[in-house]
């Protein structure tokens, strides 16, 4: 055999033992999870029955209870609920466990880098999983209550909203999983720049590409399709790439310059 197809299935072992590790951890997760999977769907209806106003005095933005018939989660299949459960737990089990997720991950890419860049692995951990947290606070805070809010309402005079509960789940936990993904950008283009794929200098050079890319992401990830809504998500975008263009300039050093180069020089 190949030198070249040993290394495959060198790598192919390795990922495959990551994804089990990782496997193991979220099942942990979830068994720790599924007594809460009540208190958890409480915590995630929340959207759904408050609403966010802007003021012109301090706080500026407070939540509210949502005005007109309350909004009810129904199930519409006798196992839905059973399942809707499993899936909070799911859900759930994957944030609690998440830190050991991402050490996982850069265990796999770890081979790969330099044995001095092998020491970023905890900033990278502690980092990944601030980040993604943001996402997910501000995703539940601020884009979920303004989404539902247009969804219920736009041209729903004359309809009544009956929402399963299966339904509603997967809706809010794809747009919270997606905003989490979205806010370790800053970290992906940091760690772009440290293995050699970007320059700081590239990513600033092409801020106009950024900007349209940005909104067309939002356009796709948002769940409404009003600007509004695109907007809170291309904006903390376009400023996590500026983060990210800050971490590269941060990372990416340039070259000491040796005593006998200096010497040459002169």
């Amino acid at each position: 055999m190949s030198d070249e197809k040993m290394a495959f299935f060198s790598h192919l072992e390795e990922l495959r033992k990551r994804i089990l590790i990782s496997i193991v951890a979220i099942g942990i997760g979830f068994i720790v999870t599924f007594n809460y999977s009540e208190t958890i769907l409480r915590v995630l209806k929340r959207p759904l029955t408050t609403d966010l106003i802007f003021s012109r005095t301090y706080p500026f933005l407070r939540s509210a209870p949502r005005q007109g018939p309350p909004v009810d989660l129904f199930f519409l299949a006798p196992a839905e609920a059973f399942w809707m459960h499993m899936k909070i737990a799911i859900f759930a089990g994957l944030l609690l466990v998440l830190p050991i997720v991402l050490y996982q991950i850069w265990k796999f890419i770890a081979p790969g880098l330099l044995a001095h860049e092998k020491r970023y692995a905890l900033p990278f951990v502690v980092l990944s999983t601030v980040f993604f947290f943001c996402g997910l606070l501000f995703c539940f805070y601020l884009v979920l209550p303004f989404a539902l809010n247009f969804l219920l309402t736009y041209k729903t005079e004359n309809l009544k909203p009956m929402i399963s509960i299966g339904n509603y789940m997967d809706f809010t936990t794809k747009v919270l999983l997606g905003f989490g993904v979205v806010f370790e950008l800053p970290l992906v283009i940091g760690l772009a720049a440290k293995i050699g794929l970007v320059t700081p200098q590239v990513l600033a050079k092409n801020r106009k590409y950024a900007i349209l890319a940005v909104f067309t992401i939002a356009a796709i990830l948002t769940p409404t399709p009003d600007v509004f809504n695109q907007t809170l998500m291309a904006v903390p975008m376009y400023l996590l790439y500026e983060v990210g263009i800050l971490g590269a300039r941060i990372l990416v050093k340039k070259p000491a310059v040796t005593s006998q180069e200096a010497t040459e020089g002169v």
